[in-house]
């Protein structure tokens, strides 16, 4: 997992070949009045934007997941919004089978830490990392960009 300001985005690209491409869609686009859905943005590049009530931690750890076949770039539009992590290899209580439709596996799992990320800041999410959002109060907005592996 990586978590970071979006000024400091460049310094990733080199991770994955779509990364400067989700980043260059970000910086190109007035991300703050994007409306909710989820559109395609490029070959292996979809968008969601999310709004909706945060949640509270006990609600959220609900829907702790991670996906075998994309990472995420999750973006903080209005926040503050926390997270919870763990790493996978950790995880021993699936809680129902893998999505190959949604690309999604659920755990039952506790987190080992909680993060809060603020407006204007990204956490990159690998296969590896379990997490979950949307945990705050009041209305969170936020983008989620699956970069397919």
């Amino acid at each position: 997992m990586i978590l970071d300001s979006l000024q400091n985005a460049p310094k990733y690209y080199g991770l994955h070949p779509n990364f400067k491409k989700a980043f260059d869609y970000v910086n190109q686009n007035d991300i703050a009045n994007l409306e909710e859905g989820a559109f395609e943005i490029g070959e292996g590049l979809k968008l969601i934007v999310i709004v909706g009530q945060g949640n509270t931690k006990e609600e959220a750890v609900k829907g702790f997941e991670c996906h075998d076949k994309n990472i995420d770039i999750q973006i903080s539009i209005k926040g503050p919004e926390t997270f919870a992590w763990k790493p996978r290899e950790k995880c021993v209580n699936p809680n129902g089978d893998y999505s190959d439709e949604r690309d999604v596996r659920f755990f039952h799992d506790a987190p080992d830490t909680f993060f809060e990320m603020q407006e204007k800041q990204f956490a990159i999410l690998f296969p590896e990392d379990v997490h979950t959002a949307m945990i705050g109060e009041g209305t969170l907005k936020k983008i989620v960009i699956k970069v397919k592996i």
